[in-house]
């Protein structure tokens, strides 16, 4: 019996690295989309989302040249810490709170070890790249809960 795929209900990329020839935008109004829903206060994941969903934009580079974190920080709006780390950052602050009032949550305490770790291996690539500061420290809330 063949191994199952389990979820096929997902996003595929465009397989074109063109513009689609549906797509009626200039790269100047996808821009100034951009940063008009970035001045709303949406993240760049969120972005994305907006303009595929209400604009028909499948994705903004092949329109632009450019990705919107790129057109973000030209416009002097991109986030002080990228996204996907943010979003971790936040997800443990919660299960630390989390765990403060359930001391004996075992599961939850190996999972705040597994998104500390992301967060660890993340900051590595960042620092690395240069997108984060080399004397950036995340102090990890673990030791706090022994």
């Amino acid at each position: 019996m063949p191994k199952q795929e389990k979820g096929k209900s997902h996003q595929t990329r465009p397989v074109s690295k063109r513009p689609p020839s549906w797509c009626k935008y200039q790269p100047e109004e996808v821009e100034a989309l951009v940063i008009k829903l970035a001045k709303e206060g949406h993240s760049p994941s969120r972005i994305g989302t907006i303009l595929r969903d209400q604009y028909a934009i499948p994705l903004v580079k092949p329109i632009t040249g450019k990705t919107i974190t790129r057109i973000l920080k030209e416009a002097e709006l991109a986030l002080a810490m990228p996204e996907d780390l943010g979003n971790l950052m936040k997800k443990a602050e919660s299960l630390v709170a989390h765990l403060e009032k359930n001391k004996k949550d075992v599961h939850n305490k190996r999972a705040l070890q597994i998104i500390e770790a992301k967060i660890h291996k993340l900051s590595r690539y960042y620092k690395r790249e240069g997108v984060l500061p080399p004397n950036w420290k995340y102090e990890p809330k673990i030791a706090s809960l022994a």
